[in-house]
């Protein structure tokens, strides 16, 4: 069974039973493809005191744990220094300092 299929048949049967317990309807595909979606129909269900309610939301965790994004390897010996996310930036580094008055001055004069 494929991750994704998997997904959908833990969030298919989640569904049926928070409408059968709760009288909540659910997105079973949007629960199955969406984190944020399925981290808080997990978040309600756990809120309640029905043990069915807990192992399920427990199995969609599970299966919903590949989709979460994996945080930056913290660094070691072998690297020069912690992993950062792509588009992170440095704080306190300035930009390049702009070029100087007399190399764009050379430049323009080089077009003619």
């Amino acid at each position: 069974m494929s991750q994704e299929s998997a997904r959908l048949a833990v969030a298919a049967h989640l569904h049926v039973l928070m409408r059968r317990k709760l009288g909540r309807v659910t997105d079973t595909e949007w629960m199955a493809n969406n984190l944020e979606y399925a981290t808080e129909v997990i978040r309600v269900c756990r809120l309640e005191d029905d043990l069915d309610l807990q192992i399920w939301s427990d199995k969609l965790e599970a299966v919903m744990a590949p989709l979460r994004p994996r945080k930056p390897k913290e660094a070691t010996a072998a690297n020069e220094g912690p992993s950062r996310w792509p588009d992170s930036v440095l704080r306190g580094m300035s930009p390049e300092p702009a070029r100087s008055t007399p190399v764009e001055q050379r430049y323009v004069g080089r077009l003619r």
